[in-house]
């Protein structure tokens, strides 16, 4: 067994594979890959689910390239330890349905199966997964139980459910879930069982925006606003009291007659004493890291003109993203922001280092009280922490001196119990790295070898 045993829950775009890709490059000594969760996210669920078949299909090829080459193999992870493959939510929990096809292109990697359709595989992966058509609910199989594939085993249950099944039949402490798109999959995952999901070592988790602008608005990272229902529920199983900083039940529905209840509701923590362990990477470090296309080219073209097929699939995607940021007036950013110098930032990438070399003293993290906006007209999706540079209440203190007769209620000048020890969530944000200098050469020479 891998040290660190990793389920990958992802909404493939073109940072989400690099990132997959340098996680199934590692050694078996260093990370067991045990299920990717597909869920919606940069693209819909069934551009996201053809663009993992599409990176196996591409694996393949390569692998097939590097024996006739002669070269080592490699991907000795992907070879030793087989994931899952599952399919999960196709929207979000509560909020109307946002993607980033605008910047990783309508099928999520820069139309590489319009530009390059001889390396993208046929669509018989179609009647191997049946994809849902709402949120699944229930326990019953989304898929039919297919002949496994040589690099994957397609799930025929939800994604959610397959992360519980995974964190049941595993010890404690000992599965990483790496969340790299939409948090939907898995406040679906802890609704149905806080207490089975709580035996996630930690949730290494791509999102949010701190001291640091949003990239889908002013204050929103994406993956946070995409869900923010859902990451505000996740966020809240780090507090020592979850319901505080659980998110508002929606309104009710003025034009429909006998609205629903809302989709999910308080968790079930009786008995419970565990807290979510979260390692957040926001972008004030993830935008940081960055990968150059003279960087990308200096490396990947030599192998392009020897014939490797991963090395032109993964040419493709990131020459139409490095003109997608160009296109976007990134060069705003600086002059020399063009050309060579435009570079990709490895958001994704970031959480697989992480958990690849998470012993490394580079590492960084400060606990932190982060909640995430869920009702706001304009503020969706953004990280709210308390900027006021107060001491924090000893627990039972009212900030005063005396004590308080309802420890559950608020104090006055602290609405929201921010300075209380009894509320708040309590996540480890990263401020800082091994290194940002280097990092796009290291994914480069680790997944191609």
């Amino acid at each position: 067994m891998a040290p660190h045993r990793v389920i990958i829950d992802t909404d493939p775009g073109v940072d989400d594979i690099l990132a997959i890709l340098l996680a199934l490059a590692a050694t078996p000594e260093e990370i067991e890959v045990v299920l990717l969760s597909i869920t919606f996210g940069n693209i819909d669920i069934e551009n996201c689910l053809r663009n993992i078949i599409s990176m196996f299909h591409i694996i393949e090829k390569e692998l097939e390239w590097r024996r006739k080459q002669g070269k080592p193999e490699g991907f000795k992870t992907l070879k030793n330890f087989k994931p899952i493959v599952a399919v999960g939510a196709d929207q979000p929990l509560e909020d109307q349905m946002m993607m980033a096809d605008y910047f990783h292109g309508t099928d999520g990697l820069g139309g590489i199966h319009s530009s390059h359709p001889h390396l993208t595989p046929p669509e018989t992966w179609k009647s191997i997964f049946t994809l849902p058509t709402t949120i699944p609910q229930s326990t019953s199989p989304t898929t039919i139980p297919p002949p496994s594939n040589e690099f994957y085993t397609p799930s025929p249950h939800a994604a959610h459910l397959e992360i519980l099944r995974i964190l049941e039949t595993s010890p404690p402490n000992t599965v990483s879930i790496i969340a790299i798109g939409p948090l939907t999959n898995l406040a679906l995952a802890a609704t149905k069982s806080p207490s089975i999901f709580l035996r996630a070592k930690q949730i290494i988790v791509m999102g949010g925006a701190i001291q640091y602008p949003g990239n889908m608005t002013p204050v929103a990272e994406f993956n946070t606003y995409a869900d923010s229902v859902a990451a505000a529920r996740v966020y809240a199983l780090t507090s020592p009291n979850p319901k505080f900083t659980m998110p508002p039940a929606p309104p009710p529905s003025t034009h429909t007659p006998n609205p629903p209840p809302p989709f999910l509701g308080e968790y079930d923590l009786v008995g419970v004493q565990e807290r979510l362990n979260v390692k957040l990477f926001p972008l004030d470090v993830t935008s940081r890291h960055l990968l150059t296309r003279g960087e990308a080219q200096n490396t990947v073209r030599p192998l392009v003109e020897s014939g490797s097929p991963l090395a032109e699939w993964v040419t493709a995607i990131l020459e139409s993203t490095y003109r997608k940021i160009e296109t976007l007036g990134k060069q705003g950013m600086g002059e020399d922001f063009v050309g060579e110098k435009v570079g990709l930032s490895l958001h994704d990438p970031l959480c697989v280092w992480y958990a690849l070399s998470e012993s490394d003293s580079g590492w960084m993290f400060e606990e932190e009280d982060i909640r995430v906006e869920t009702a706001g007209q304009w503020t969706r999706g953004m990280c709210v922490v308390d900027r006021r540079g107060r001491k924090m209440m000893d627990q039972g203190q009212d900030g005063v001196g005396g004590l308080v007769g309802d420890r559950d209620a608020d104090v006055s000048g602290d609405t929201g119990g921010w300075l209380s020890m009894r509320k708040g969530n309590r996540l480890k944000r990263v401020v800082g790295t091994p290194g940002e200098e280097g990092f796009g050469r290291y994914l480069l020479e680790r997944i191609f070898g």
